[in-house]
């Protein structure tokens, strides 16, 4: 018994903490459609602004596009631009705009916008 105790710690330890896929709860789709028409300007269609004064978006964790459109809604961070920016936002928009600049860093189980959820 407790070599087979000692053999499933091994093989935890070796295997490592679980890996889930963290997919983004927003409609990478609907996204698309917000980020053409508030962000490219700015951030470019695809989150790949080319201009220095504008941060490149693509890529960035949805968590953290989601946090960050939240924080300029509340004031809690500062910019004229984009506090009005966000504030044309819902929280659902907020959410697909995260879930489709998301998609564009490597891995993401994903083969096409079409294959996310």
């Amino acid at each position: 018994m407790v070599g087979m105790l000692v053999l499933a710690a091994s093989l935890m330890m070796i295997s490592g903490p679980s890996q889930a896929t963290d997919f983004p709860t927003g409609n990478a789709n609907a996204g698309q459609s917000k980020v053409s028409a508030v962000c490219a300007m700015c951030h470019g269609p695809d989150g790949n602004s080319t201009s220095p004064q504008y941060p490149k978006l693509a890529g960035q964790h949805a968590n953290y596009l989601e946090y960050q459109l939240e924080s300029f809604q509340s004031g809690q961070r500062s910019s004229s631009i984009m506090s009005g920016m966000a504030a044309m936002l819902s929280k659902q928009d907020i959410a697909n705009v995260a879930a489709y600049l998301w998609f564009f860093a490597g891995f993401r189980g994903a083969s096409s916008l079409a294959s996310i959820p």
